[in-house]
């Protein structure tokens, strides 16, 4: 499972806000909220965060693993 719990310490880290993704990347508000939720995104929307944020993808997301196997 992706996790996007160190977008939300990056964020802190970097005083940003999700106003500052929505305004400086052009992240629209369904992408954020999507965040939040810890839904998919794509991978563009990853290369703008870390754009943004001027961070590594490491600094944005992390798998999880679950005890599910395929």
């Amino acid at each position: 499972m992706i996790s996007y719990a160190p977008l939300w310490e990056t964020m802190k880290r970097k005083d940003a806000t999700t106003y500052t993704l929505q305004v400086k990347g052009g992240i629209s508000s369904s992408t954020v909220r999507r965040l939040k939720a810890g839904e998919s995104v794509s991978t563009n929307t990853l290369d703008a965060l870390c754009a943004i944020l001027d961070c590594d993808l490491s600094d944005i997301i992390v798998y999880e693993k679950t005890g599910l196997s395929r």
